[in-house]
């Protein structure tokens, strides 16, 4: 079966002596070499400050909210922050783990992304903050979402889970926000098999999360917040630095797929639109339909084929029972509808590609 997403395996040779360097040292966790190495490394290739290494996305999230301390107000005060329901649910349940009140907004028809448009009107004395995403590695609105932020007072951390690497305007998208998160799970372009990071505007918010992270330990070895373990280890730090050695080969070996995709496809399915300013990372590939009928025809097509095909994201996270009762939001309910995810990792043969193609052209123009 090929499979709709690969982990990216780097050198086995070079990831050998980053763990021979590892058993010599016998320094496995607690903010070792490895992960200083990655953090300063990470921050000069994003174009970024203030980074700080945890063990997975989630975490990366829920820890951005304790640093700017929107998980603190009292039991009886109800809390709410506005983001996407067209994301994968660690956007929204996240927030739910804190005690933060998901509200959700709806997106944009072409970009996938929250729509500034209806943002104001979900507002209300309750809201805290605003968590958008980054949908597919796709730019936000950041411009309109950020005055948008400014002129209610709200916190905006943005989820770029998909936007490793991706510049906007010539410069790195991660700079938006009080706080953007990355998750390094293994099946994103950047990964350290488990892991993640958040990227902070301001320095005290990142020493406050340093504590968080580590029990609430600050570096005096004094208790002095109440913390989690969300450290990444050497062995993650391990296989981020082999990834990032290898990265921009990756990003472009994936850029020939999505291209011939494109180019194949273009006349049959919609693609995702992204402003002109953006430099993809070229994470995914999705594709919309016409219907759910035709996703479903090309799923069972492509396995016919032993190629598997993903809906991502479905369904829209609003209708989930386990996040609350939430109004339909229409864009994202029908994207979430008529969406697919192809085949994309580098090293995707181009027989397979065309396979691919054609299948999806032959299913559609019957």
């Amino acid at each position: 079966m090929i499979p709709v997403v690969k982990p990216y395996l780097p050198s086995r040779e070079k990831l050998d002596k980053y763990i021979d360097g590892i058993y010599e040292r016998a320094w496995l966790s607690n903010n070792g070499p490895l992960v200083q190495e990655l953090t300063a490394r990470l921050e000069d290739y994003l174009q970024v400050s203030n980074l700080l290494l945890v063990s997975n996305g989630t975490q990366a999230l829920q820890v951005a909210y304790h640093a700017l301390e929107l998980s603190r107000g009292a039991q009886d005060t109800e809390i709410e922050a506005i983001t996407t329901p067209f994301s994968f649910i660690a956007s929204a349940s996240s927030l739910k783990w804190e005690g933060i009140n998901p509200v959700f907004s709806d997106i944009h028809p072409q970009t996938w992304c929250l729509d500034p448009a209806g943002l104001e009107s979900a507002i209300t004395p309750k809201t805290r903050a605003l968590v958008p995403v980054h949908v597919f590695g796709n730019a936000c609105d950041v411009s309109a979402i950020d005055a948008i932020a400014r002129k209610h007072g709200l916190k905006v951390i943005y989820d770029a889970s998909h936007a490793f690497g991706v510049k906007f305007k010539g410069e790195g998208l991660l700079n938006h926000g009080d706080a953007a998160t990355l998750s390094f799970h293994a099946t994103k372009l950047f990964h350290t098999v488990e892991g993640g990071a958040v990227v902070f505007k301001r320095k005290e918010d990142l020493e406050r999360a340093r504590k968080i992270i580590n029990f609430g330990i600050a570096g005096s070895g004094r208790i002095e917040a109440l913390g989690i373990n969300a450290k990444m280890n050497e062995f993650q730090a391990a296989m981020g630095l082999c990834v990032l050695d290898e990265i921009d080969a990756n990003i472009d070996a994936r850029s020939k797929v999505w291209r011939f995709y494109k180019q194949e496809l273009s006349d049959t399915v919609q693609f995702q639109c992204q402003d002109a300013d953006l430099v993809s990372n070229f994470s995914y590939a999705p594709i919309v339909l016409n219907n759910e009928g035709e996703v479903e025809r090309v799923i069972a097509a492509l396995a016919m084929i032993d190629i598997q095909s993903r809906r991502y994201f479905h369904p829209s996270l609003e209708s989930l029972p386990c996040l609350g009762q939430h109004k339909v939001q229409p864009e994202s309910s029908l994207i979430a509808s008529r969406i697919l995810c192809l085949p994309m990792y580098a090293g995707l043969n181009q027989e397979v590609q065309k396979k691919i193609t054609n299948t999806i052209k032959a299913e559609l123009n019957q």
